[in-house]
């Protein structure tokens, strides 16, 4: 009885819509009339052989998603550990590097659209300040730069919430641990490997699992800043999936690309965790 309010929940705003989505994915449901054709795997054939925007998504969400991943959770960590002591100075700086965390994604989009804004945007003034003019570009209207500037403002935005796991789980490590290994002479870079590393192992699969179901839900950030271009080189699964449906009207096309989503989300969540509980067992 304590778990079915629970799972209640769970079934009407998760499954339901899960299994409603799939029945749509074998349809051509445009969004307005009741009534719909079904055509079988035509839908995903289609999606599988023949759309190439569909394959650009993929290939610019794993690549948005690697930037993320790596380098969110390795500055997080690497400032958890600059920051690990409980000093005012510390707290302060914890708290000013979580604060764009509380930002909503669509403030943080525009403010950066007016920082990399290749006109008047303030990097771009400020290269040319101090003599480096030949640096400024079109971050966000070159095909090349725009998804990594994208990138860029995801971590910015969302490292400092990575770096509270960070620290909170190597404030659980017995300082026991570190006096044993320092007492048979291990160097720091040893400490951090032998004991550092296990240890926060936990939470590092955490921040990696939720940076990475993050990077694939990076819409708001991608479709205030770029709407998916230029040239659909900031088109990720999530904004196609929204132009499919809303634009063109294709919804049943647009659950079958949903579903693939869900699917590819799931299988490379289970890869990271098989990866970081090896590393843990090992």
């Amino acid at each position: 009885m304590f778990v079915l309010p629970g799972l209640l929940m769970y079934l009407l705003f998760f499954v339901y819509p899960t299994i409603n989505g799939l029945v749509l994915s074998f349809t051509n449901w445009e969004g307005i009339s009741p009534d719909w054709k079904w055509v079988g795997l035509d839908n995903y054939k289609k999606m599988i052989t023949n759309d190439v925007i569909f394959h650009t998504a993929i290939l610019n969400n794993l690549k948005f998603m690697f930037c993320v991943v790596l380098f969110q959770t390795a500055f997080s960590l690497i400032l958890a550990l600059l920051l690990l002591k409980n000093s005012k100075a510390n707290i302060f700086l914890r708290a000013l590097y979580f604060f764009p965390t509380i930002i909503s994604s669509i403030s943080v989009a525009f403010i950066w659209s007016f920082v990399l804004n290749p006109n008047v945007g303030a990097l771009n003034v400020i290269l040319g300040k101090v003599g480096m003019e030949n640096l400024a570009m079109n971050w966000l209207g070159n095909p090349s730069l725009a998804m990594y500037s994208i990138a860029f403002v995801q971590i910015w935005a969302h490292t400092g919430q990575m770096l509270v796991i960070f620290v909170a789980g190597l404030q659980s490590i017995p300082g026991e641990l570190y006096e044993a290994v320092y007492l048979d002479g291990a160097t720091r870079w040893q400490a951090f490997k032998n004991v550092t590393w296990p240890m926060v192992a936990p939470a590092a699969t955490i921040v990696v699992a939720y940076t990475t179901i993050q990077s694939f839900k990076a819409f708001d950030l991608i479709f205030a800043m770029t709407g998916g271009g230029p040239m659909n080189s900031t088109e990720i699964l999530s904004t196609y999936i929204y132009h499919t449906a809303f634009q063109n009207s294709e919804f049943g096309y647009a659950a079958t690309q949903s579903m693939a989503f869900m699917a590819i989300i799931a299988l490379i969540t289970f890869i990271q965790f098989k990866l970081l509980k090896g590393n843990r067992a090992a």
